[in-house]
Order: C-alpha cells, then structure tokens, then sequence
C-alpha cells in the first residue's frame, strides 16, 4: 500500500505547467506581513477547461524546529467555462492564481500543494528567513 506523501509529484515549474510556483521574498523582517504570489502554468500555460483544469492551490508554513505546518491559506477554483449548456460554454473562468499575506517570527519552509483534476497532486517549497 502506498502513503498519501507517494501521489505528489514534483518537477522544475519552469518545464512543468502542474507545479505550484511561490513567489514570496526570500527575507522578511520579524513579525511583519508580506505578499505571498502562489499560481500554476507561469512558464509553460496550464489549460483551464471544463475537462482539464487546476482545482485548488494550498499553501503551508511550517517554521523551523517546529513539528507541524500551519495551513496559511487554500484557494478553489471552481469555474472553468462548464454551464447548463455543456462543457466550456460559459464565458466565465477563474484563472489558478492566488496572493496571500502572512507574517511570523520564525524561518521556515513555505510549501505549496496544487491539484490537477486529470494530472494529480504536485508540490512546491521554498525557504523563508527572517531577519531580526
């Protein structure tokens, strides 16, 4: 039987549209808010469509010497051109795209989670070190 940790793929954002890209700054100063940028598909486009789209993005924070991540945020995407009239006849779409802020006194490790309703789970990190 496999673990749950064994679904997420990961890959290089920059060849793979699947994979979760985190733009935050690499140092923030102690205790104050930044902007965290989170989206799919930025160098190679991930469709959005009907019967091909990302569904959610989740980002976490889990700060260092600490045992569990803190769930900063999960964003759904829920349309995707569908309507009464069938597949990709709406003129409305959201796009895998999300800004989140967060402050903490800690370093850590960012990581983000995206899924795929075709390709599956895939999963990006990034550290964060605070300046004091």
């Amino acid at each position: 039987m496999s673990e749950f940790k064994d679904l997420y793929q990961q890959a290089d954002w920059k060849t793979e549209k699947h994979v979760p890209v985190i733009e935050a700054p690499d140092k923030v100063k102690k205790g104050d808010f930044f902007k965290l940028d989170v989206s799919t598909g930025k160098e190679v486009s991930h469709p959005n469509k009907t019967e091909h789209h990302i569904r959610w993005i989740s980002v976490f924070f889990k700060p260092e010497d600490e045992k569990f991540p803190y769930q900063i945020g999960k964003v759904e995407f829920t349309a995707h051109g569908e309507s009464v009239q069938g597949s990709d006849t709406s003129s409305v779409y959201t796009h895998h795209q999300a800004s989140m802020y967060f402050k903490t006194e800690k370093s850590g490790t960012i990581y983000a989670s995206a899924y795929c309703n075709i390709h599956g789970l895939w999963s990006s990190s990034k550290e964060l070190e605070i300046e004091q």
